[in-house]
């Protein structure tokens, strides 16, 4: 299976950046359909982006469209998550996680549809 290690996240003004970075080893890295997800204590785990295995499709959630991108590279078996203009909403745990299903990559947004995770990383955005 897939291990995965994200990194980048941090605290930040509002309107400020951040990349976050999904580091994967273990199996090949373009076999799987890679996302982000994100969690508010108390709530569930909500989709934010995900992208197919070539990288050349990808979805967003409507709160994320146009401020966040989602991208990989699979030479450096890495995903990321650039995200700008950032608001207080933002703010949140930051998860990745590579599914290997065979489906329409922009169509995996569920939580289910994920077998790997990685163990988060923690974005606050200060008003």
């Amino acid at each position: 299976q897939v291990q995965l290690v994200e990194s980048g996240g941090g605290l930040v003004q509002t309107g400020g950046s951040l990349r976050l970075s999904c580091a994967a080893s273990g199996r090949t890295f373009g076999n799987y359909v890679m996302g982000w997800f994100r969690q508010v204590p108390g709530k569930e785990r909500d989709f934010v982006a995900c992208i197919s295995r070539s990288g050349g499709s990808t979805y967003h959630a409507d709160s994320v469209k146009g401020r966040f991108i989602i991208s990989r590279d699979n030479a450096k078996n890495t995903l990321y998550l650039q995200m700008n203009s950032l608001k207080p909403e933002d703010t949140a745990v930051y998860y990745c996680a590579a599914s290997p299903a065979l489906a329409i990559a922009t169509t995996l947004r569920g939580e289910r549809d994920y077998q790997h995770w990685g163990q988060g990383t923690q974005v606050t955005v200060s008003s």
